[in-house]
């Protein structure tokens, strides 16, 4: 099949439709600007349909057999093993993502249905101890019922499915958003592969739109108890505040400005591989990517050298050449806005290494050093092919400087001496930290999120399990209660 023309629908209740909407959402490869798919946006309606259908739908998926519900995600990873190939070239087409990429996500897709598979059986009930005679305490760990996602444009399929498939395991419904610039491999994809896995009709929904059309009504739909968001930390705090002001849950998985920090012991050739995949991958789009690169001022000069030198070896081009390293931004308003913060910090006093060229949505990569302390763009987010270089002197200072950032995601260090990694990552205020990798991990029991702006909350393992339940407390008298009147 076509994924961008038999796909570029909306999937409410079971049914393949167009949009009520009177506008498209045009679907474009980001490399070579070609139009992929149309797709006429989704209504207030129709995401009234689409809760609707998932709310009435869960009430028997929810009593279903927790091994019968299994069996739906034994059958989504053998249709992306099947498939891979296809889903490959689309990741390609919709996101710029280079085969290298895609063969990462599919990765990380397919752990994560594993993973569904097991927590479709983790929910445990208890039973507590009670002051009173007589009185049996139960506790039961039920689904929340219906979880609303919005998925982001970087990893769409491995972040969208890191949400849908744990939700769907522990008897939820769900309704998912994808992103306007991958309404294909985030959202419709994801439709197809659990229809075809037997997953019954209108559990699982789809609604491509945008706020232009639906405004808050995603966020606000009296249906779903958890909204799962991921994405920038300004749409974050947004999605926070509505989803609180209606008294829902939220789990936040927001952006980042991780360090990557070299101390003076560390393996140089190692520590600057480990630098340059925590910084390029997928051209930088990726939340957990090293923004910042801390130097012990001791072994500046040879990082700075190795480092810059294996970054300006780095392939720009084609996503689907398959010796190429480094593809397109999402869009060219990303990759405007992040030529101009390179632009702006050279025009404050920042030194270019390397300086890229910007071509269309094509960026080559930039390395910027001797940035003053205050530099806006020490501060931000950069999700694209950006680095910077920051010398310092001793480990106290590494740590002042690795946490002058107001997000707090993940980060890495390197050093000869493990336990020496470990007690500098623990006073580094992030959700994550490794010692002696990249930035860039994720993995499928591990709990996975940030703290400050970087996030709200804690998915995999048994952090999605409290992420997507309740518990609901019966308790039972045995004999009779004595009352004071």
């Amino acid at each position: 099949m076509s994924y961008f023309s038999d796909l570029a629908q909306q999937y409410i209740a079971g049914s393949w439709s167009s949009g009520s909407g009177s506008w498209d959402i045009v679907d474009f490869n980001p490399y070579n600007g070609d139009k992929l798919a149309s797709i006429a946006v989704a209504t207030t309606d129709e995401v009234d349909q689409a809760y609707r259908s998932a709310e009435r739908v869960q009430r028997e998926w929810a009593g279903t057999n927790p091994y019968a519900r299994r069996l739906v995600f034994e059958r989504a990873l053998r249709i992306i093993e099947e498939r891979e190939a296809d889903i490959t070239a689309a990741i390609i087409a919709e996101l710029g993502g280079t085969y290298l990429k895609a063969a990462f996500e599919i990765g990380l897709t397919k752990d994560m249905l594993r993973e569904a598979m097991q927590i479709a059986l983790r929910p445990e009930g208890r039973i507590l101890p009670s002051p009173v005679d007589g009185k049996e305490n139960r506790v039961y760990r039920v689904p929340v019922g219906v979880v609303g996602v919005i998925s982001p444009f970087n990893f769409p399929l491995f972040l969208g499915m890191k949400s849908i498939a744990p939700a769907l395991a522990l008897g939820n419904g769900v309704v998912l958003k994808p992103h306007q610039n991958t309404p294909i491999v985030g959202g419709t994809l994801i439709a197809k592969i659990f229809e075809d896995a037997g997953l019954p009709p209108g559990l699982f929904n789809v609604v491509i739109t945008d706020i232009a059309e639906i405004e808050d009504a995603f966020l606000e739909h009296p249906v779903p108890k958890v909204i799962s968001f991921t994405g920038s930390d300004y749409i974050g705090r947004h999605v926070a505040t509505v989803a609180a002001s209606h008294f829902k849950r939220t789990v936040l998985e927001l952006g980042g400005n991780s360090a990557l920090v070299v101390l003076e012991d560390a393996d140089i050739d190692y520590a600057v591989d480990a630098a340059v995949f925590s910084r390029f991958a997928h051209q930088g789009q990726v939340c957990m990517a090293a923004n910042r690169v801390l130097v012990d001022r001791s072994v500046e000069q040879e990082f700075t050298e190795k480092f810059v030198a294996k970054v300006a070896s780095l392939r720009v081009g084609d996503p689907a050449d398959p010796d190429t390293q480094l593809g397109p931004l999402i869009n060219a308003t990303q990759a405007d806005h992040l030529s101009t913060a390179v632009n702006e910090a050279i025009e404050q006093g920042a030194t270019a290494l390397l300086h890229g060229e910007l071509d269309g949505t094509l960026m080559s990569p930039s390395v910027l050093t001797g940035l003053a302390p205050d530099a806006s763009i020490l501060h931000r987010e950069l999700f694209g092919p950006v680095v910077l270089l920051v010398p310092f002197d001793g480990e106290d200072e590494a740590v002042r400087i690795a946490n002058d950032t107001p997000f707090g995601l993940s980060g890495a260090v390197h050093t000869a001496d493990t336990e020496r990694g470990v007690r500098f990552a623990r006073r580094v205020a992030t959700g994550m930290m490794h010692v002696n990798d990249g930035t860039i991990a994720d993995e499928p029991i591990v709990p996975f999120g940030g703290e400050k702006a970087s996030g709200v909350g804690r998915l995999n393992g048994e952090a999605t399990v409290d992420a997507f339940t309740t518990v609901q407390w019966i308790s039972i008298q045995h004999g009779r209660s004595g009352f004071p009147f």
